[in-house]
């Protein structure tokens, strides 16, 4: 199943896909160096209500990101 990194729920694991083309190259690049790169396996630790930043673990170290940024990042949902 394709969806974005920002549907993502607290427990979900994925897959990154790809980056759709509505996101700003320095996000990409800044992104990318952070680990989230096709391919690669990501964790949704926390899914706070009231659209606050989510929590995922990418390479064995956890970042927050908001929709701004988590919704251009297409991921294949495990299950």
């Amino acid at each position: 199943m394709t969806s974005t990194l920002w549907s993502l729920r607290a427990g979900d694991a994925c897959e990154i896909i790809e980056y759709d083309d509505a996101i700003a190259a320095p996000y990409m690049v800044r992104l990318m160096e952070f680990g989230f790169h096709p391919g690669e396996r990501v964790e949704c630790l926390q899914a706070p209500a009231f659209g606050a930043p989510k929590v995922y673990r990418v390479s064995n170290t956890i970042y927050s990101l908001d929709d701004e940024v988590a919704s251009h990042v297409r991921v294949k949902v495990d299950g």
